[in-house]
């Protein structure tokens, strides 16, 4: 396993990430981060703040768990389970398995972070009424 400082301290952030401590990304991205996930593509630090609060106004005890880490060169590559509660349905834990490409600028701050997750197969299936129209499709679509 090829790993960094920099690498080291973005998992820690990541896997104790609290609301609290949600303007300290402003230490680990650049100003002009590039930041894109299924939801989302923003090009700028304050709006990937912006998108970690919101995390935390929808769900409860949101925690990464990082599962494998790569590294080479400026690049980084990370496999991760998504943990959490939905805050308007009061079920149990889910997880969500995804992985994030990271590119670092010269001075160790993240300057590109891309998601890869199934937002359909990950999430959609779990809420109560689209999951069932969803795994309807998907049942459809492998027939």
């Amino acid at each position: 396993m090829n790993t960094s400082p920099r690498l080291d301290n973005l998992i820690h952030f990541f896997e104790n990430i609290r609301r609290e401590n949600i303007k300290d990304l402003a230490k680990i991205y650049t100003e002009d981060v590039f930041f894109k996930d299924p939801f989302n593509e923003v090009h700028d630090i304050q709006s990937v703040i912006a998108i970690f609060d919101h995390m935390f106004d929808q769900l409860d005890q949101p925690r990464f768990v990082v599962t494998t880490q790569v590294s080479q060169g400026d690049q980084a590559f990370l496999t991760w389970d998504f943990l959490f509660k939905m805050k308007r349905y009061k079920r149990e834990e889910q997880c969500i398995r995804g992985a994030s490409h990271i590119r670092f600028a010269a001075d160790g701050r993240v300057c590109m972070h891309r998601d890869y997750w199934d937002a359909a197969e990950e999430l959609y299936e779990k809420l109560p009424l689209i999951g069932s129209v969803m795994r309807v499709l998907k049942k459809m679509a492998n027939n």
